[in-house]
């Protein structure tokens, strides 16, 4: 009971590291963000994918009320994992650190730059009574200087640079799979197709083009761009990810089970 008191006692500021150097407010957001439906990023020699498991809670909703990706600059995309509205916040904040750069300096902003700027940000709200930390985990990929980058920024406000990472619900699994499946060799599509696989590890392999969000920023031309349903659709069904597809292979399973029964029966 008087540890537990303790800690209590400890998790109550922000400012208040526990003696065994903890600060309970950041550990808290971090479990925030595994409650957050999945994000993943991927970094290949032609440029930078991200991905984004965006199931509705309700079918009612209007699937692009859901945002998981979104546009920093031309060269820039974030997708985060956890509390919505916290990511909206940080968004903003990179978006202007964007266009004061093009103003100020007339050229395109480092996404190394802009990163640590954003968890610059970040780290003010777990130094500093009367306010939380923020909820959220995000992944900003772009092209800075003709090569791909891509990093993490975590409730902390430290960045990490990657190769392939994910964030949100199922972190462990799903980085798990990409340990196994990335190259360092791959192309741009192939990076989409991995994507795509890692996020349905935690949809038992059943998506639709609505319930994912996609977006690449290649090398060549530096631009963000965001896949549509319909192409989403057609990377789904080329791996046998689709709902639909599962749906009748599972049907089809049924079937073969139930003749193998009967075959059984007969045999008996």
């Amino acid at each position: 009971m008087q540890g537990q008191s303790q800690q209590q006692a400890y998790d109550r500021g922000i400012t208040i590291f526990s003696p065994d150097g903890r600060l309970y407010q950041v550990e808290y957001a971090r479990e925030a963000v595994k409650r957050g439906t999945p994000s993943v990023g991927i970094r290949t020699p032609e440029g930078v994918v991200l991905g984004a498991d965006k199931r509705r809670r309700s079918k009612m909703m209007e699937p692009d009320s859901v945002e998981k990706l979104h546009k920093a600059d031309d060269h820039v995309g974030m997708a985060s994992a956890g509390h919505v509205a916290d990511a909206r916040k940080l968004i903003d904040v990179a978006r202007r650190q964007a266009q004061t750069n093009r103003l100020r300096y007339g050229e395109a902003v480092g996404i190394e730059t802009l990163t640590k700027s954003v968890t610059d940000f970040i780290q003010q709200y777990t130094q500093y009574g009367g306010a939380r930390p923020f909820g959220v985990a995000l992944i900003i990929g772009g092209i800075e200087n003709g090569r791909p980058r891509l990093f993490e920024c975590d409730p902390s406000g430290t960045p990490y640079e990657w190769q392939a990472l994910s964030v949100g619900a199922n972190r462990n699994g799903i980085r798990e799979h990409l340990e196994e499946e990335y190259e360092e060799g791959m192309t741009l599509g192939d990076g989409v197709d991995l994507a795509l696989s890692a996020l349905a590890t935690t949809n038992d392999g059943e998506m639709t083009g609505t319930g994912v969000d996609l977006a690449t920023i290649d090398v060549e031309t530096e631009q963000y761009v965001k896949l549509s349903p319909e192409e989403i659709d057609e990377h789904l069904h080329e791996r046998d990810l689709h709902a639909d597809q599962a749906e009748e292979e599972a049907a089809d399973d049924e079937q073969g089970e139930d003749a193998a029964d009967g075959d059984s029966d007969n045999e008996q």
